[in-house]
């Protein structure tokens, strides 16, 4: 199996960057704001791409400043049963995010193209943890 693994530091304590990965306000500022989540594991959050496009990920495990671990259950076939995995870890700089995007069967364009937007959307996350405005879907580019 393919893994997609970034590493970043994030200058805001933990607990603000686990607010960001599990509350619904959190995961609309900084990957898309058609975002439908609760911080609860085994909820299914879903987050739309533009009114013909959706993923939904099931919430395995939440350690509170700690670690957030999803699995996809609906989206581009590639996704399907695929695990992310947010890993916090103090720093004398605020937090290391370590982010997994398992079990992908092959590397494909999909993973490419998957690879390259999940390091504008933790640049995202980065930004609403630090100053309080990320660059959520669709201006990730920006």
């Amino acid at each position: 199996m393919k893994s997609i693994f970034h590493r970043l530091l994030i200058k805001a304590p933990a607990a603000k960057v686990y607010e960001a990965l599990t509350t619904q306000e959190g995961l609309a500022g900084w990957w898309t704001p058609e975002t439908t989540a609760k911080p609860e594991t085994g909820s299914v959050a879903r987050f739309a791409f533009g009114p013909d496009y959706f993923k939904e990920m099931r919430v395995e495990e939440l350690e509170p400043a700690s670690r957030v671990k999803w699995t996809c259950i609906k989206g581009y076939e590639d996704w399907l049963g695929t695990e992310i995995t947010f890993e916090l870890q103090p720093h004398e700089k605020g937090t290391v995010l370590l982010f997994h995007h398992d079990g992908w069967k092959e590397y494909t364009p999909e993973y490419a193209s998957c690879s390259n937007d999940w390091a504008l959307f933790l640049r995202s996350l980065r930004f609403l943890c630090e100053t309080g405005k990320g660059f959520a879907y669709p201006d990730q580019n920006k």
